[in-house]
């Protein structure tokens, strides 16, 4: 409060300064004195005796200078020098001065001198009852309907008093009436008084109520205030709709149609005429999106479909109706009606590949992570249960994460580019609605390539004929690989295998390595080789690099190349002569020699033919084409000539046929030794021509036991198509030159003959057997 004092009064700063300055010169003595006194006291009243409260010397104050140095600003006090008195020297206001609630002090100091004393003094106003309670307005008028429910209460105009608590405003009461009390209600330090309805109105009965409400403070005694309040009686439409449920609520599938009515509400008014009438409208709380989908009928209460509506968006709504008469003023009843939203299956399952690898080498191994797919449904319950398939027939497969409706697309077994380069992987995610919906998405996984095929060749093994005396450096025939791999790991080169040791021929040939065309080194002769094999190596360019080899069997054809040699007669002198001695009386049919020949070539080009290019008496003897054999036509006669002369000519059947020649000379002897001889040696003939039939029988056997062999190992190797199999040759045996046989037999699109003489076991003859192809087609 002495702050407050300083405010008001800034000269009293100057004395306490003044004041202050003495302080630092002499010897300063303190004490305090209270006094309490109230407020409105009039001039000139005493507070109390400072000098006798502080034993001070009353003679002395004047010399001493007693005076208040310090204080109110407006001077409320004044120290008498005389007496020592402290007197009002000013009326005092305390709620002009202080606060209403806390205490009003005002802090003095008070100085003697000689020696220097200061005391201090606190004099407390005390607040007397010297305020009328006030309201702001003198009339304050309500309106209020008949029927309004009791209890209902109506705020007053609040009284304000400036006094302290204790003398502020104690209570309110209310002029004596049956249909209204009062109520007061505390807020802060106020008291706020509120009308109380106690009894229902009736207009009809009374029609206006004046009242008087009296606000009455602490004092003593106490002090009043007055409201004149008006209370206007309303004849209005006193019942409101009620509507005939407590609670409405409904289910409504979420495809319902415009139009349709999802429930009826339904409120009634005891009241009659237009106050009974009803109108049903969307309550004031209801936005414009549920303003956009729902809408009543005013007059029946349908509530209708408006707008599309979407469980996926909203499951539920509340609609606010309202219902009111047409009272003046109209009663309204509110409702809330619940709609919930039956979710059916509407929405298919979305797929979408979060994370995907478009392109996977061939060599993964199963388990291998292709792409990240996350399925969604936006239903509910079972109709947002997806389950997520692929097709049985491809090498992936999904597993599900730990998240649900998350999966991964790996691979489900080995992957192979060369029989499948690329995969369209058609997901298919399926909820269990009634009816299921589904939704179908397709990746494309492309295997990319690693070098895992070597070459393959087209044929296993080859089989090329080639005829002897070619030209060196040409061209001979050509193989072909294949590697099911792509790009560089497809491309093939040749070499030929030129292991020492089981390649002995590949001296012969030489291969390009870039298209497989294998070409002579040298010019093949079939008499002095007929067949050789070896092997090629196919190399891909992958890395590492893949290899395959093939053993290719390599068959040298005979041409007509050899003059077909005399062996019997032997040649002598440069001249094939031979003489035979026979006697004269040999019947018909005798034999007289045999010329035997042979040629180097085979088949058809060693296929030897005898005819007689001289004789000098065509009735006497006879030449077999085939076997070379000279017999008699028939008996000799006396005109005969001792001597004949046979020039037999041989030759073979090549397409450009090579011959030659043989001279018999056949003499015929009489003596008896002669005779003898002849005999014995005709003897010696019929029992040789018979050993020679008993033998040909065996070897006719033999060689047809050996064509059924050949054909049957022919056709096992062509559909086993085994790669170490190759033609062999029949090692050379005697050849007589008198019978040819023939063999035929297939090799894939060409057909080929086997050609061989009759076999003999004449001591001089050498028997040979010789291959021939025939390009002969089917």
């Amino acid at each position: 409060m002495a702050e407050g004092v300083h405010r008001r009064r800034p000269g009293n700063q100057r004395i306490f300064l003044n004041f202050s300055l003495l302080l630092c010169f002499g010897e300063c003595v303190s004490a305090q004195l209270r006094y309490s006194v109230p407020e409105e006291m009039k001039e000139g009243s005493v507070v109390g005796n400072i000098a006798k409260d502080l034993g001070l010397d009353v003679s002395t104050l004047v010399d001493r200078r007693f005076r208040v140095v310090s204080g109110s600003k407006d001077a409320f006090f004044q120290a008498n020098q005389n007496n020592g008195v402290l007197y009002v020297q000013k009326k005092i206001d305390r709620e002009e001065l202080c606060d209403e609630t806390s205490a009003c002090l005002i802090n003095l100091k008070i100085a003697v001198e000689n020696p220097l004393e200061i005391h201090y003094i606190v004099v407390e106003i005390t607040d007397i009852n010297d305020n009328v309670p006030t309201f702001f307005e003198t009339h304050q008028h309500f309106e209020i309907a008949e029927h309004t429910p009791i209890g209902t209460s109506f705020q007053l105009h609040a009284a304000r008093d400036q006094d302290t608590t204790s003398n502020s405003i104690r209570y309110y009461k209310l002029s004596p009436n049956e249909n209204f009390e009062t109520d007061t209600k505390n807020s802060d330090d106020d008291k706020i008084p509120f009308l109380v309805l106690k009894k229902a109105l009736d207009r009809e009965q009374t029609e206006d109520y004046r009242l008087h409400l009296t606000a009455v403070d602490g004092g003593n005694p106490a002090k009043t205030g007055s409201l004149n309040i008006t209370v206007k009686v309303l004849d209005i439409n006193d019942n409101r709709p009620v509507f005939t449920q407590n609670t409405y609520s409904t289910t409504l599938q979420e495809n319902a149609p415009l139009g349709t009515i999802v429930i009826t509400v339904n409120a009634t008014d005891r009241d009659q005429g237009s106050n009974g009438e009803i109108i049903y409208s969307l309550g004031n709380r209801v936005n414009d999106k549920l303003q956009k989908l729902f809408y009543i009928n005013s007059l029946t209460g349908e509530i209708i479909v408006k707008g599309l509506l979407d469980f996926e968006v909203r499951d539920s709504y509340e609609i606010d109706i309202q219902a009111s008469d047409k009272g003046s003023p109209p009663l309204t009843a509110d409702k809330s009606v619940i709609v919930r939203i039956v979710d059916i299956n509407d929405n298919a399952p979305e797929i979408e590949v979060t994370s995907f690898s478009s392109s996977i080498p061939e060599d993964s191994r199963p388990g291998t992570t292709v792409a990240l797919i996350s399925v969604s449904d936006l239903d509910s319950g079972v109709n947002g249960n997806v389950l997520c398939s692929l097709p049985v027939d491809i090498p992936f497969k999904l597993i599900p994460s730990s998240q649900k409706n998350v999966y991964s697309l790996v691979t489900a077994s080995l992957l192979d580019r060369e029989m499948r380069y690329e995969y369209d992987v058609t997901l298919v995610a399926k909820d269990e609605g009634q009816p299921p919906l589904s939704s179908v998405k397709t990746i494309t996984v492309t295997v990319s390539d690693v070098n895992d095929n070597c070459p393959e060749f087209s044929l296993r093994p080859y089989m090329f004929y080639v005829t002897e005396n070619n030209s060196p450096g040409a061209s001979l025939f050509s193989v072909s690989a294949s590697d099911r791999d792509q790009n560089e790991n497809a491309i093939v080169s040749y070499q030929i295998w030129r292991d020492i040791g089981e390649n002995i021929y590949s001296s012969l040939i030489n291969i390009n390595s870039e298209n497989g065309w294998i070409y002579a080194l040298k010019s093949f002769d079939f008499e002095t080789l007929k067949t050789f094999k070896f092997k090629v190596v196919a190399t891909d360019s992958g890395t590492p690099p893949l290899t395959s080899n093939v053993t290719v069997n390599v068959f040298i054809l005979d041409q007509n190349d050899n003059v077909p040699v005399i062996l019997y007669p032997v040649s002598a002198n440069g001249s094939d002569e031979g003489v035979e001695e026979i006697p004269r009386n040999v019947n018909a049919g005798h034999l007289v020699t045999k010329v035997r020949a042979y040629d180097a070539d085979i088949g058809y080009n060693g296929w030897l033919l005898f005819s007689m290019q001289e004789v000098s008496d065509h009735t006497l003897f006879g030449l077999d084409r085939y076997t070379g054999q000279i017999r008699t036509l028939r008996s000799f006669t006396e005109t005969d000539e001792a001597q004949h002369k046979l020039v037999i000519l041989v030759k073979d059947n090549g397409n450009v046929s090579l011959s030659a020649t043989a001279t018999v000379i056949i003499k015929f002897v009489e003596p008896k030794e002669a005779f003898a001889a002849s005999d014995i040696k005709s003897t010696v003939k019929e029992e040789e021509e018979n050993n020679v039939t008993f033998y040909l029988i065996i070897t006719l056997g033999s060689v047809s036991v050996l064509f059924v062999i050949s054909i049957i190992v022919l056709i096992v190797m062509q559909c086993s198509k085994s790669t170490d199999y190759s033609s062999k040759y029949l090692q050379d045996t005697n050849y007589d030159g008198t019978l040819c046989h023939s063999i035929q037999y297939r090799s894939g699109d060409k057909r080929y003959m086997l050609v061989g003489p009759r076999m003999s076991v004449g001591p001089k003859v050498s028997d040979c057997l010789r291959i021939k192809r025939s390009f002969l087609t089917d």
